[in-house]
């Protein structure tokens, strides 16, 4: 930059090499401004005018500004846009600085970073992810992976090994769906680890430097205060160890102006292996978190189940289902604890009743431990803390097995409830600057001050009627404004009866104004006592917070207590609510039901819900061929079998009269056509790389409903796709739907063994047919395509010419190619006009000579 710089620019460029891929917002007196590129980008992302100050050498500097009372509100819209935010204060009063003032970035706010419930989805993670590879070879490399949510104080690892570890790396990342994932530079710029979906996470390069592989462990065991790592599980995982000091270098303090890292303590190691996968395409097809049809969340099945009464209740029953569980054991000792609420429906509601007057205590801890609680934020602890003891009394009560385990993880934490409780007043101010924190008793101090406070403003205020009965003036009067503090005012016809001791101080249009010696001794004892009020108002609560965020473990604790507890009532609630059952759950191979339902179409459905039976095994029932009309249940009957399949092993009851339930490792989907037009992909191109991962990655534990393979091409390609990918997941061994319009697929029941044939009953009324809803045995070799067009309302004579079409071409397909009537119709058609070269023997010449015509 040029030398001639003024000292205001000068002082920007210097905080601003310091942050060069950041937006560097640069407190200027009531507004944070932004300038050169950073302006132009900022006015931009906010919509806002881009305007310009004098420069050096006459230039114009690019300058955009937002109003300092509004800043968070700005900077969630510019976090939201996927930017990462430096905000640069005044850290002196100008009042009081010898020319410029002192400025300095006190927060550095980043997607993953973010702590502020304006800028945060209550109901979900804010993940900030650091991915790891062990070579340069990314594709082949297998992974670390660190996963932190600063919000809540969650921090765990892993890593991402054996086959096709790219593909598993970017499950596990589509699954969590961090806000802001940290790569070395050479791996950021990846196309496939870029997120889905333009509203996906923002991918944050960082230099070779900032992944410390030598120094990695000394820095996790530093941090977390131990002398190893085998108590977490990590000591063997040299790569999740590198990618959560990664993590934890990100967020020093240093580089985002806070003790962000704080109340990360407890490290959990969880492997890939231990839960179902759902990849993005199965998550999506089955509904679980967003519907299809709009991308909302109301009539997903997450959506129809949360009943949850605290927002880390929430957080957490989405992450149970979207891991559901491998081990029959966890999974039944979720099904005891639904079991045990669902049958106790007053303590059930009495539990509820306390939840749903409990804060976000995850969110509360961390922003104590960071030190951007407001008083209001632990108001909210305070009140939160003191539902405690009734809560665990209420689990107590005649539990075992997890519901006791809760119940003991349910620390009372009194003391810290108690320190509240003698710090803060009842009803907390939502910012420290609008002051009356701290209640009275707390600090002797304080309580002087306020008592000169008091004092003074009671001589103050009975000043007025002493100066009137003294002086005999009538309409004398004592005021305060901001710019000249507190003064008597006498209207102009009673200035002669002002006293020697008054001194003129303001004159107005109809009187002057006037100060004694007396009351500016009184003014400066008030104003100085309430600006050290302020003072030691705002360091008390520093400390009271501060003291909080050092218990931020214990309060984590009993709030990753509190949110089980919330996630398995609202199963029960929800399980009693639809009338769900307990499903038998073991590692055997079947997975049965009897009058099962899908619960979101049931709920949400215009019509009665028809239940069905289903039976898949290793044996007879491994692959079951579905054949029947549009419209008729085929979609829906399939996803619900999955969606038993998960509920189940997410630990809930499930919408069926009952259900045996046999451990699936995965649930693959194929469902519905949809292209792919961003990476240049056909709907047919998109169904077949889907079926490949199918065909790749399903193993005989594995659960796999495809529907309508092979209609993105010809027919006999399409069948002939259909009829191999048939086979070879009969091969596998997997359980599978396979829902299909190719009725010849039903001759598999003949020739391989296992494969099954079923169909959606219908019953047919002339040309109208009627659909049952019921899946029944043995397949149809019919579509009824043209039923349905007409329900669709296409034109009669359309849906006319259809059915002339279709029965010339069944009849042509059972006539082994033979003319049809409709090519017969074409050949008289050609014959009407006669040629020049007609045969001798045409019958038509032949009958025109027989005829008399005299």
């Amino acid at each position: 930059m040029s030398d001639n710089l003024t000292p205001l620019f000068r002082q920007y460029w210097e905080i601003k090499k310091q942050y060069p891929d950041v937006l560097l917002l640069f407190r200027l007196g009531d507004f944070y401004e932004t300038f050169y590129d950073d302006a132009t980008v900022t006015a931009q992302a906010l919509d806002i005018v881009l305007t310009s100050r004098p420069g050096a050498g006459g230039e114009r500097v690019p300058m955009a500004g937002i109003p300092f009372h509004a800043a968070e509100r700005y900077v969630a819209r510019l976090i939201a846009a996927g930017h990462r935010v430096a905000i640069c204060d005044q850290v002196e009063d100008p009042r009081f600085a010898k020319g410029l003032v002192r400025r300095k970035v006190t927060r550095v706010v980043t997607p993953g970073t973010v702590l502020e419930d304006s800028m945060l989805e209550a109901k979900a993670n804010n993940f900030l992810v650091a991915a790891v590879p062990s070579s340069k070879e990314l594709a082949d490399a297998a992974w670390g992976l660190a996963v932190a949510d600063v919000s809540t104080g969650e921090f765990a690892v892993t890593e991402v090994h054996g086959p096709s570890p790219a593909l598993r790396l970017l499950e596990e990342l589509e699954r969590l769906a961090p806000r802001e994932l940290l790569l070395p530079e050479r791996a950021a710029s990846e196309p496939w680890l870029t997120p889905p979906t333009p509203s996906g996470w923002t991918v944050t390069p960082l230099p070779a430097e900032a992944f410390p592989r030598r120094s990695a462990r000394e820095t996790l065991l530093q941090h977390l205060g131990v002398q190893s790592l085998r108590g977490f599980g990590c000591e063997e995982m040299p790569l999740a160890i590198e990618a959560a000091a990664v993590i934890l270098g990100y967020l020093h303090p240093d580089k985002v102006g806070m003790e962000a890292a704080r109340h990360l303590r407890s490290l959990t190691t969880y492997s890939l292996d231990g839960f179902m996968v759902l990849d993005a395409t199965a998550r999506r097809n089955l509904e679980v978190t967003q519907a299809l049809w709009d991308g909302g969340r109301a009539r997903s099945l997450l959506g129809l189940i949360d009943c949850t009464a605290t927002p880390m209740g929430a957080r957490l029953l989405r992450r149970w289902l979207e891991r559901p569980l491998l081990d029959p054991v966890a999974i039944n000792a979720r099904l005891d604890a639904v079991e045990q609420l669902a049958g106790d429906a007053l303590r059930r509601g009495d539990v509820r009743e306390r939840l749903q007057q409990c804060a976000d205590l995850e969110r509360l801890a961390s922003r104590a431990a960071t030190g951007t609680a407001t008083p209001r934020d632990l108001g909210a602890l305070r009140r939160s803390l003191a539902l405690l003891p009734e809560l665990r009394a209420l689990v107590e009560r005649g539990t075992v097995g997890l519901l006791q385990e809760v119940a003991a993880r349910l620390e009372l934490l009194s003391d810290l409830h108690e320190h509240l409780c003698r710090a803060l007043v009842d009803e907390p101010p939502p910012l420290v600057r609008d002051g009356g924190i701290i209640r009275p008793g707390y600090s002797p101090a304080l309580d002087d001050l306020r008592r000169a406070v008091a004092e003074g403003k009671e001589w103050i205020a009975n000043l007025e009627a002493t100066e009137r009965e003294r002086t005999g003036i009538k309409s004398l009067k004592v005021g305060y404004n901001a710019v000249f503090g507190y003064y008597i005012e006498v209207t102009r016809p009673n200035v002669p009866l002002v006293p020697a001791n008054y001194h003129r101080k303001q004159t107005t249009a109809n009187a002057e104004r006037y100060i004694t010696p007396e009351l500016k001794e009184q003014e400066a004892t008030v104003t100085g006592a309430e600006e050290k009020i302020q003072e030691m108002e705002a360091h008390l609560f520093a400390e009271v917070r501060d003291a909080m965020g050092r218990e931020a473990a214990r309060i984590l604790a009993v709030a990753t207590a509190v949110a089980e507890l919330d996630a398995l009532a609202a199963f029960a609630e929800t399980s009693v609510r639809l009338g769900f059952c307990r499903p038998v759950v073991d590692d055997g191979p079947v997975i049965e039901l009897r009058n099962g339902r899908h619960p979101v179409v049931e709920k949400f459905g215009e019509e009665p819900f028809v239940p069905n039976d289903g039976l898949l095994d290793d044996r007879d029932h491994r692959l079951l061929i579905i054949t029947g009309p549009n419209m008729a249940g085929k979609s829906t009957y399939l996803r619900q079998v999955a969606l038993i399949v998960l509920l189940a092993q997410a630990g809930c009851f499930v919408p069926a009269d009952a259900a045996h339930i046999g451990i699936v490792d995965r649930i693959f989907t194929r469902v519905g056509a949809h292209d792919d037009l961003a990476s240049g992909q056909s709907t047919f191109m998109v169904e077949m790389t889907e079926t490949a991962s199918i065909l790749h990655h399903a193993t005989e534990r594995s659960l796999v409903i495809l529907d309508e393979i092979g209609r993105g091409t010809s027919t006999y390609d399409g069948l002939s796709n259909a009829w191999a990918e048939a086979e070879h997941l009969q091969q596998i061994g997997c359980k599978t739907l396979f829902a299909t319009h190719y009725h010849h697929l039903n001759d598999l029941a003949d020739r391989l063994p296992g494969v099954k044939n079923y169909r959606v009953a219908v019953k047919e009324e002339g040309h109208h047919i009627v659909w049952l809803r019921k899946i029944v045995p043995g397949g149809t070799d019919r579509s009824y395509g043209i039923q349905v067009a007409r329900l669709a309302g296409l034109p009669d004579e359309v849906i006319a010419r259809a059915r002339e079409v279709l029965t010339d071409l069944e009849a042509q397909s059972r006539n082994g190619g033979v003319p049809s009537s409709q090519a017969r119709i074409q050949e008289k058609r050609e014959k009407v006009q006669l040629t020049l070269f007609e045969p001798e023997t045409d019958p038509v010449r032949d009958e025109l000579r027989a005829l008399d015509l005299t």
